[in-house]
């Protein structure tokens, strides 16, 4: 228990607050000195809060940020007028401390340092309901406080209080602005990701120098940091952005998306729903409703292509004055153009793409990373900051499992009080759970629909008139995967593109060694998409076969067959065009969703055997109720027996689909209520309550319910899901050879042969050449779940590699790394640093066609 007057802590001479430093600087010759004070480093974050929220529109800002919000910012560092923290700097700068008194840094952890006195003595200045704690987390994180007092010893007794009260009087003056009201808990995250954030870019680069005035250098930081106020141009209508006209249905949409609330767009694949959303996302940003756009992917994998699309629709809308910053997407150039402060760069947790995203103008990423704004994630406010205020277009909504769902449903809440405007597209979404995303009453069952729910009007059900005809496919449930390769192989050797999707990684590999062999032999090209490929290679991979199965693909489809295998990356958001295929079961709404992309359009060439058929490997329905973990295998590890039960009972019978007609029967006759069979009874009853290897449906809600943020309190962000598992996935990097330096550091050699050396010492590399070097690392790097994971290494080894400049390793207290370094062999196998074993149990592989897999050991 923390004593409040500790002899260990005694209440030293208080140093007045215009005299305490707030950062240490580092010169050129690498000489650590006492950096700017902590009134001048509190005025550089508040004016930049103010100049952030300048950047919103007025109509925007003015709701979402109430007046004084920038003070608060300001007042972040308000605790670094303590004695522990004064020492703390005065010792890293070699300095005598002016005053006697016993004061030990170490103390600080014991509060969660300065950002837990800036809590505590907020308190005690009686500051408004909420900023004490937007004071207390902005590290990202809430301290441990409790039972403490401003005018405790261990902060400094009353003398340091009253230079703390000092502080915030000349910066209420200085900023010209009074203490915020908050009124709700989504504006006091809103406006700590807005402290956060102001923090991080005031405390780079441009700010270090304290001998060197910091007013003109406020616009040139937040430039660098990718804030910019884009320029749209006037009076684009849709075939000025897309390149023809809008149809009937995505018209309706963009009709009905009247500023912000939440739309939802159910209509059959191929419709157009993406182009619909955007451009609708457009006029909410020409008319001053929106100030950005994040697309989120429902799987964990983003691709290339949407980028692509994305960018031309960027250029179709912006000006050419409009800053570059603000058109790049993808990760590597985004993360080197842009400098987003001091937890934004190489070696910190927000220098990671996925994270950074959020905070672009303009944005493709996952789904799981809006979700954290809505729970109590490691700086979850600063997603809910980024995320202020945008069009958040979220794509291919399903009906989700139990736990994504309770988060999905508390995103909108939030997203609604920040004022965003959300486009919900879905083709497979069934009423309930369309009722419990709009938390509105609904009658509807048509289809095509768009429900509408502006936050200033009343919901609407607006059934879509669509002049797409019914598709019929061929469906055959097969119960072998050696036919079905046969099959797939007969049809590619005739000229036909075959796409084959599998529910792992492990069966998709698999399926594609089974196939690649024999492909070469009869001159039918075969390739393999999935995600535990490197970006470098995943990208080089997607860009061919993506391309080959798109529209980009025609000239060359009649030129040879082919076949590609993949996992659920395939069936989501891309626009790809299949003549024939085959997908291991899955539940209804990802088989619907797979078969999107089977005669996708119909001006497509293809080859005259080609049918509209898809071939689907699945078990008998009598052997999945007895024994799904058995009959479905790893796909029951996936999806929940019930539902693939479920499923199948629905497609058993089934030789031909009606597609549209058919999908909101399907859906409906997968997950509305029924009375089961014994036998089925229990596998609903292990869903609901779970067992021994898997939790319940009840069981994962109430997990999602302690993850969502609730009164301003944060954890850290290894302690939060965001789709359940009893795992968390970790980061590996894959080097062809590493060589440590005598100095610190290392040289590397990555696996296409490229050498970079990593500094032993961070002042070596200006900031962009770190971030260029960051961002190609990144680019080595793959995910994997832990158990399939090479050994950890210890944090102090990658730190004298130097790794910790560029990668974040995790917190200070933890010994072993976050970041997985393996080398990889002539062979293709996996090995350790300094010539350690990969892992104890376990094979490990990774080929640029195959990617990362595991293989069990003889005898193991």
């Amino acid at each position: 228990m923390l004593r409040r007057n500790s002899p260990s802590a005694e209440a030293a001479t208080a140093v007045p607050y215009d005299q305490c430093p707030a950062k240490t600087w580092q010169t050129n010759q690498g000489d650590i000195c006492l950096g700017r004070t902590v009134p001048e480093h509190c005025l550089i974050v508040g004016t930049i809060a103010q100049k952030l929220v300048e950047h919103y529109p007025a109509a925007l800002s003015n709701k979402l940020f109430p007046a004084g919000s920038p003070l608060a910012a300001a007042a972040h560092d308000l605790g670094k007028v303590s004695p522990t923290f004064f020492a703390k700097l005065y010792q890293a700068a070699g300095r005598e401390l002016p005053f006697k008194a016993t004061v030990s840094p170490q103390l600080e952890k014991n509060w969660g340092g300065h950002a837990g006195v800036s809590q505590v003595a907020a308190e005690g200045l009686g500051l408004p309901v909420f900023v004490p704690e937007i004071l207390g987390q902005h590290h990202g994180f809430t301290p441990p406080v409790s039972g403490t007092r401003a005018e405790d010893d261990i902060f400094g007794g009353p003398a340091w209080q009253q230079e703390r009260k000092h502080l915030v009087d000349e910066l209420s003056q200085r900023l010209g602005m009074s203490w915020p009201t908050i009124d709700s808990d989504a504006q006091a995250r809103l406006i700590a990701g807005l402290t956060s954030v102001a923090d991080w870019i005031g405390s780079g680069s441009w700010f270090e120098d304290p001998n060197q005035p910091w007013q003109p250098n406020i616009k040139k930081a937040l430039d660098d940091a990718g804030w910019h106020s884009p320029a749209y141009k006037p009076g684009q209508s849709f075939s000025d952005v897309f390149g023809f006209t809008a149809r009937p249905a995505q018209q309706q949409l963009i009709d009905a998306v009247q500023g912000p609330g939440v739309y939802t767009l159910e209509a059959p694949m191929g419709l157009g729903k993406t182009e619909a959303a955007l451009y609708a996302a457009y006029q909410a940003l020409a008319a001053g409703h929106a100030r950005g756009i994040y697309f989120a992917l429902p799987t964990q994998l983003t691709s290339n292509k949407i980028y692509e699309r994305f960018n031309q629709f960027l250029s179709a809308i912006l000006t050419a004055e409009t800053p570059k910053h603000s058109r790049l997407l993808h990760s590597g150039a985004w993360l080197v153009e842009t400098a987003m402060g001091q937890e934004g760069e190489p070696g910190h947790s927000w220098f990671a793409p996925a994270k950074r995203g959020l905070l672009a103008p303009f944005a493709v990423g996952t789904l799981d990373q809006a979700l954290m704004a809505a729970m109590n994630v490691r700086h979850g406010f600063v997603r809910a900051f980024g995320l202020a205020g945008k069009v958040v277009i979220l794509d291919e909504v399903h009906t989700y499992d139990a736990y994504t769902s309770t988060l999905l449903d508390a995103l909108i809440t939030l997203l609604r009080q920040l004022h965003c405007t959300v486009i919900i597209l879905t083709a497979t979404l069934n009423q309930s759970r369309r009722t419990q995303l709009l938390q509105a009453p609904l009658q509807s069952a048509a289809y095509p629909l768009i429900t509408a729910l502006p936050n200033d009007g009343p919901v609407q059900e607006l059934a879509v008139a669509t002049e797409v005809d019914n598709a019929v496919v061929t469906i055959t449930l097969q119960q072998k995967t050696e036919p079905t390769v046969e099959e797939a192989l007969r049809r590619a050797s005739l000229g036909q593109q075959v796409l084959w999707i599998e529910n792992t990684v492990a069966e998709a590999q698999q399926v594609y060694l089974l196939l690649a062999a024999r492909a070469r032999e009869i001159n039918v090209g075969c390739g393999l998409l999935h995600s535990r490929f490197t970006p470098e290679d995943r990208n080089r991979n997607e860009a061919t076969w993506v391309a080959l199965f798109g529209k980009d693909g025609w000239p060359e489809r009649s030129q040879q067959g082919r076949i590609l295998v993949g996992t659920q990356v395939l069936e989501q958001s891309l626009d790809i065009d299949a003549d024939f295929l085959v997908s291991r079961f899955a539940p209804t709404d990802m088989l619907l969703q797979r078969l999107g992309r089977l005669w996708r359009h119909g001006e497509t060439p293809r080859h005259p055997s080609a049918l509209r058929e898809s071939w689907l490997l699945a078990p008998g329905l009598n052997s999945a109720i007895t024994a799904p973990y058995t009959a479905f295998g790893h796909s029951a590890s996936v999806y929940a027996p019930y539902i693939l039960c479920r499923s199948l009972a629905v497609w058993q019978d089934r030789t031909i689909v009606l597609l549209p007609a058919d999908i909101r029967p399907l859906i409906d006759a997968t997950y509305d209520e029924q009375n089961d069979s014994d036998a089925m009874m229990r596998w609903r009853n292990e869903l609901e309550y779970g067992n021994s290897r898997r939790k319940g449906r009840q069981a994962l809600a109430q997990l999602a319910r302690i993850g969502l943020a609730s009164g301003g309190k944060t954890l850290s962000d290894n302690q939060t899901q965001t789709r359940y598992s009893e795992l968390d996935n970790v980061e590996v990097l894959l080097l062809r050879s590493i060589e440590p330096l005598a100095e610190g550091g290392c040289q590397l050699t990555l696996l296409n042969g490229d050498r970079h050396t990593i500094p032993g010492s961070r002042h070596l590399l200006n900031k962009r050449q770190w971030r260029e070097l960051s961002a190609t690392l990144m680019r080595q790097v793959v995910t994997i779940n832990p158990q399939n994971a090479p050994s950890s290494t210890a944090t102090d080894s990658l730190k004298k590699l130097g790794l910790g400049h560029c990668f974040y390793l995790g917190r200070p207290e933890y010994d072993e790394a976050v970041l997985r370094l393996v080398l990889v062999n002539e062979d293709d196998t996996l090995q350790g640093l300094f010539g350690a074993t990969a892992h104890q149990e376990q094979i490990l592989e990774y080929r640029q066609d195959l990617g990362y897999r595991s293989l069990k050991q003889e005898g193991m």
